[in-house]
């Protein structure tokens, strides 16, 4: 009996298929009912400080990886879950460093120790009204 199969590609396509199928968000609106905006996958690094009350929590910054971008917000792929209630967050922009506040919406579980955190975008941060952003990039 030899050790691959003739038709390996088979299974492996089935599989991919399935998984394809189960984080489609085409797929999901049907499910779970159209969404008020759409949605575009797009994987970018971006720098998160958290902030409490108005003071941004610089020392606690770290970066993460974007997994869908709307016009009025973001969510972000974590390592851990994470008690953020209120974020700016940080993206290269045509060589520059743009900071956004966003607050939390929902942290989901995404499997293997991953979670997903949608951020609602509520205004821009000019670096100029926190020093601290001058010296903070991705």
């Amino acid at each position: 009996m030899p050790l691959f199969a003739k038709k390996r590609g088979a299974g492996v396509s089935s599989f991919m298929l399935k998984v394809i199928n189960n984080h489609c968000s085409t797929l999901e609106e049907l499910v779970e009912g159209p969404r008020s905006e759409s949605r575009i996958n797009l994987a970018l690094a971006v720098l998160i400080i958290p902030v409490e009350g108005n003071k941004l929590l610089t020392d606690e910054a770290f970066t993460a990886i974007t997994r869908e971008f709307s016009t009025s917000g973001i969510s972000v792929a974590l390592d851990r879950p994470m008690g953020l209630d209120e974020v700016v967050l940080g993206l290269r922009w045509e060589g520059e460093m743009t900071f956004l506040r966003a607050e939390a919406k929902h942290l989901d579980p995404m499997g293997g120790g991953f979670y997903q955190l949608g951020l609602r975008l509520t205004e821009m941060v000019h670096p100029g009204d926190y020093p601290a952003l001058e010296t903070m990039f991705v």
